[in-house]
């Protein structure tokens, strides 16, 4: 048995053994990523500005929506909860396009061909943009399917959702009723 200054001794240097081991973790971390490495933008970030194809055959600019609530929704046809997410988020573009809001549809396959397929098939109408380079997708960090960014009539992003659950789309349709407003 120890001595009760033995154990909190021996608990003192466990745990600056593993404050230690996390900190060079991290700086390896950081040391090892490239210098330009993107990071998904921070909320009250201006949200980075790009240019897309989009299915209506002409180039789309974020910043051209600027004074708009606007969507973007990295999606992708491999995507198990993109194919139900997107008649959803179809259904809210619907709702309160007239308002101000804005949908983009940023689809990250290689073939955009597919992207137009399924687009069609689930009724899409918003603007789908394809990012087969995936240039904007990098410049977002983009790394779950689906991901979503929230985007207020000043050119902030407001709210970050990565993934896909059922529900998700009452928070987004509170979430764009709230910047709306504003």
């Amino acid at each position: 048995f120890m001595h009760r200054n033995q154990r909190e001794g021996a608990f003192m240097f466990v745990s600056a053994v593993f404050r230690t081991a996390a900190i060079v973790c991290t700086l390896t971390a950081l040391l090892a990523a490239p210098a330009s490495q993107a990071a998904m933008p921070k909320i009250g970030s201006v949200a980075p500005d790009f240019a897309l194809k989009g299915n209506s055959g002409k180039n789309l600019k974020l910043s051209e929506h600027r004074g708009e609530v606007v969507m973007i929704n990295f999606w992708a046809t491999w995507c198990g909860p993109c194919r139900q997410e997107l008649p959803l988020l179809n259904s809210l573009h619907e709702k309160y396009r007239k308002a101000g809001f804005t949908l983009l549809g940023v689809n990250v396959d290689d073939r955009p061909d597919a992207a137009l397929v399924m687009a069609k098939k689930l009724g899409i109408t918003f603007p789908v943009l394809f990012d087969s380079e995936k240039r904007v997708s990098r410049l977002y960090d983009v790394n779950a399917m689906p991901s979503t960014v929230l985007i207020d009539r000043d050119g902030k992003v407001r709210y970050i959702h990565l993934g896909y659950r059922a529900g998700y789309e009452t928070s987004y349709e509170n979430q764009v009723r709230e910047l709306l407003k504003q």
